[in-house]
């Protein structure tokens, strides 16, 4: 496994719909982007050959109330969130120790496609820390890659070999309003249930 200390970047991932997750961790692999995941993801990507950290070993917090509590964590969010041209903010992050998230790939719990099944069952198909890391990565699109669906890796990877290794400001932007439109539309669905 990599040493995060030999990577300049990491991704954060976490599926639910674990589509071309193979050709995801390619990408990251090809560029020495490190892999940083979560639960049943992270199982998938081990399981495929592939090198990641999972979450919860690195915040030292486990999850709990049954997977409903893994990422909402200040480490991981002082390590999207900051902002990476303010010395302050720079200062805070290198206090967490915790490794550098430029990008987050995250796609969420089919909400609708539960919506006909029992009340507890739609309750937990409503996405809390799925929706947190995409709108914290969509924010901080000026640093941060937010990546909320498996039809964009393909211009992903474009992307990171025009770029030798990173993503464009450009495409930041559209994936963050991407992701801001698709979080949205997920509340929406949500109040409308």
């Amino acid at each position: 496994m990599v040493s995060y200390k030999k990577v300049n970047s990491f991704a954060l991932v976490s599926l639910y719909d674990k589509k071309n997750i193979n050709y995801l961790c390619n990408v990251f692999v090809k560029n020495k982007i490190g892999i940083i995941s979560t639960g049943s993801t992270s199982k998938k990507i081990k399981s495929l050959g592939f090198a990641c950290y999972e979450i919860s070993r690195l915040t030292q917090f486990n999850e709990v109330l049954s997977g409903r509590v893994k990422t909402l964590h200040p480490q991981i969010y002082i390590s999207i969130l900051h902002n990476r041209n303010n010395k302050n903010h720079r200062e805070t992050f290198k206090k967490s120790n915790f490794p550098k998230i430029d990008y987050v790939i995250v796609n969420l719990y089919p909400f609708t496609k539960f919506i006909n099944k029992k009340h507890e069952d739609v309750i937990e198909m409503i996405d809390i820390g799925g929706s947190t890391l995409l709108r914290a990565s969509a924010k901080n699109y000026e640093s941060v890659t937010s990546i909320s669906s498996p039809d964009d890796y393909k211009f992903l990877k474009k992307n990171i070999q025009k770029n030798y290794g990173s993503t464009d400001l450009a495409f930041r932007a559209r994936m963050a309003k991407k992701t801001f439109k698709l979080t949205f539309e997920y509340d929406q669905n949500i109040y409308s249930w």
